[in-house]
């Protein structure tokens, strides 16, 4: 799995209410990567991202921007070993 990398993002912003989740998994499935997101109850949105390097590029890249009517206004992110998640999924808020 040296080829995989894992992300894992907090997203700060106007992300909440703005289908930010449902956009994420949706551009997850294209580009092909694994993990998973979830509203977190202080107003940011939590994700892992694994896959390729250049894959999981491209989604710390969309988070920037974000989907229609979100307003981005910090990402915080940090590298951990990939885990081999099977799929990307939408998690309950915590």
């Amino acid at each position: 799995m040296s080829d995989r990398v894992r992300v894992h993002v907090w997203i700060r912003g106007r992300v909440q209410g703005v289908g930010f989740r449902a956009h994420t998994e949706a551009m997850a499935l294209h580009a092909g990567v694994q993990g998973w997101v979830r509203n977190l109850r202080d107003g940011r949105v939590e994700a892992v991202f694994e896959g390729s390097p250049a894959a999981v590029e491209a989604m710390l890249r969309w988070c920037q921007q974000g989907s229609p009517g979100s307003v981005v206004e910090a990402i915080e992110q940090r590298s951990e070993p990939p885990e081999g998640l099977p799929t990307f999924e939408i998690r309950p808020t915590v």
